[in-house]
């Protein structure tokens, strides 16, 4: 399975707009055959920072990278970027999300 976390930060006055820019590209990556999850979060301290993160089964975070939506996602981001975002791309083990056992919730 692969993980990619990327860190946007945009600039102030384009922040609210930031997340409807992504509708289209985050409709059709989640529709992607190899897309186990894609997650936006925007910072609770900082109103400019956005997170997404990816989770991708082997070769679907193949054709995610080599996508259209991907190519012109990158082209749509852009503008909205006041610097260059930062990336943790990572293989990892498993196939998806785990429970956090010290904050299991009997039910």
């Amino acid at each position: 399975m692969q993980i990619v976390n990327v860190r946007f930060y945009v600039k102030p006055e384009l922040a609210d707009e930031f997340p409807s820019a992504l509708t289209a590209l985050t409709e059709a990556t989640r529709n992607e055959p190899g897309n186990l999850w894609y997650l936006w979060s925007r910072s609770i301290d900082d109103p400019t920072e956005y997170v997404v993160l990816e989770g991708y089964t082997d070769e679907g975070f193949m054709a995610h990278a080599t996508s259209e939506h991907f190519r012109e996602g990158g082209a749509l981001i852009k503008p909205f970027l006041a610097r260059t975002p930062e990336l943790i791309a990572r293989k990892v083990d498993g196939d998806g999300w785990e429970p956090l056992s010290v904050l299991s919730v009997d039910e």
